[in-house]
């Protein structure tokens, strides 16, 4: 089996919903699988450290998760119109990688979750894309050929999937951003198992 890394920090559950979704899009093209890892959050002491491992949710990321998959998608919630900080500081700490050129050629996407429907969805999506460009990851989106990306009411986009939680961050994902998940992550898998084909 052929493993895509599905990449993510969530802090209330919205990403990690996508994550799975994504994860069960990657799945459904024979021959992968999904690998499902979150990144720890950032302590304002630097004295504190995170656990080894989470209490629950997807285990956290390593080094040797980046140099066994065959491609990327990187979720995380929004921040003023940017990724969090916890995804950041992973991805800062991956200059080893980037000088090997352990993910040059790799197919790569992007998720995200915010609160408001102009919370800055798609500029968050473009600020993930950034460093996985400098990585050499063949960047995927969602192509207006996926039906919900002319219909959603709620998140998605051509940049990538993603999901307009509320005001208070109790709206469910609908349904067009349930699919477009899945999409994004079948798209990813299928690009990987193309150039893995050397079609």
């Amino acid at each position: 089996m052929t493993e895509i890394l599905v990449l993510y920090y969530s802090r209330t559950g919205k990403v990690a919903q996508l994550a799975r979704l994504v994860a069960r899009g990657v799945e459904e093209v024979d021959g992968m699988r999904a690998r499902l890892r979150s990144v720890p959050p950032v302590a304002p002491v630097t004295e504190t450290t995170a656990p080894p491992e989470p209490e629950d949710g997807s285990p956290y990321a390593t080094r040797d998760d980046l140099r066994d998959c065959a491609g990327l998608v990187l979720g995380s919630p929004t921040r003023f119109g940017n990724m969090a900080a916890p995804m950041k500081y992973f991805i800062d700490s991956t200059a080893a990688e980037w000088a090997s050129g352990t993910l040059v050629g790799k197919p790569a996407a992007v998720f995200t979750s915010t609160n408001t429907m102009h919370g800055g969805q798609e500029t968050t999506l473009l600020s993930m894309m950034l460093p996985l460009l400098h990585h050499g990851l063949l960047i995927v989106g969602l192509p207006y050929t996926e039906p919900a990306v002319s219909r959603t009411q709620g998140g998605g986009s051509p940049y990538g999937a993603s999901h307009v939680g509320g005001a208070n961050g109790d709206n469910p994902l609908s349904d067009d951003e349930r699919t477009l998940a899945r999409a994004l992550g079948r798209r990813v898998a299928d690009v990987a198992a193309r150039l893995a084909r050397g079609a």
